[in-house]
């Protein structure tokens, strides 16, 4: 019984030690190459300097990236002969940006470093952050140790990725199958405080809902008509440079762009959240940041799982 207690007890301590060792870590990079999240920055902020715009493009990329089989930089593949990469998928076909920018970071990173050893995983998750704080939301330790994955699939994607069309009990489920709460729910979709939307998203909203602000009906008609424009763009909330609760105040009074972002406030169970977002900027960016860390532990391939490729666009 002794011995049987004492290899219960080394299996326990084995685990333990391979779950610390494979754990992500906001100091993953301290001691490789310290000089690797300053260059990220570097690069980020130039980037949003350049084109606010790009700074929720590069926050979107990670949240796809993560919803697709965990943040593990699959998203940023091209497809090949025998993979149809998920850039092709619903939720990303022409609408997906910043790849060059990516591919930017990944070669000031690779030089400071000297050699490959920073994640295109992990170069989402931080430059996800860097595009929040450059345009003026919260910061937030991101835990990084991420690797990248050898495949993607389109399948998946074209699956999982939540819908501008969704209603609330769809959008629950969606975060609830990543392990996602209603409150993650809402302070993600947070994230549309910054960027703009594609006509063709949002067009069957401003013509036939009926949970919408007429004037702002109206107003959005005046550059996505009914046939053609699908490319037009208008911002999700009426700051879409700065990150700032403006996006929750705009669904309290109906003014949601997308389906899915007005489905948040429209009588359910979600709407207290809102409100509360709305009034309080420091429970939004607290909660906001709390769900980006949880968002980014999304299955992520450590240890020996996975690799660190070279071009963010290939396979090794």
């Amino acid at each position: 019984m002794a011995s049987h207690n004492n290899f219960l007890l080394h299996a326990f301590v084995w685990l333990a030690l391979a779950t610390t060792a494979f754990s992500l870590s906001s100091k993953f990079y301290d001691k490789v190459c310290p000089q690797a999240l300053p260059a990220i920055k570097k690069v980020v902020q130039a980037a949003v300097h350049r084109e606010r715009r790009m700074g929720a493009s590069l926050l979107r990329l990670h949240f796809h990236d993560c919803f697709v089989n965990g943040c593990d930089g699959s998203l940023l593949l091209d497809s090949t002969s025998t993979m149809d990469s998920e850039k092709n998928a619903r939720g990303n076909f022409n609408s997906v940006r910043g790849f060059e920018v990516v591919d930017q970071i990944k070669a000031e990173v690779d030089s400071v470093c000297g050699r490959p050893v920073v994640s295109c995983a992990d170069i989402l998750a931080v430059a996800a952050r860097d595009s929040v704080v450059a345009l003026g939301g919260p910061s937030w330790k991101v835990r990084l140790g991420r690797r990248d994955s050898t495949t993607a699939s389109r399948t998946l994607a074209d699956t999982v990725l939540p819908s501008a069309s969704m209603d609330l009990p769809a959008l629950i489920d969606n975060f609830k199958n990543q392990g996602l709460n209603q409150r993650d729910l809402v302070a993600l979709s947070g994230g549309h405080t910054i960027g703009l939307s594609q006509c063709s998203i949002f067009r069957n909203r401003i013509y036939n809902a009926t949970n919408i602000d007429p004037p702002f009906a109206k107003e959005r008609r005046a550059t996505c008509p009914r046939v053609g424009g699908n490319t037009n763009l208008a911002p999700l909330d009426p700051t879409p440079a700065r990150f700032d609760t403006a996006y929750f105040k705009n669904l309290v009074k109906k003014r949601g762009l997308l389906t899915s972002d007005q489905a948040l406030f429209n009588g359910g169970s979600t709407d207290k959240l809102v409100k509360t977002y709305s009034l309080n900027p420091d429970a939004f960016w607290d909660d906001f940041a709390k769900s980006m860390i949880k968002m980014g532990n999304i299955k992520p391939l450590t240890g020996k799982r996975g690799q660190i490729r070279v071009n963010c666009r290939k396979v090794n």
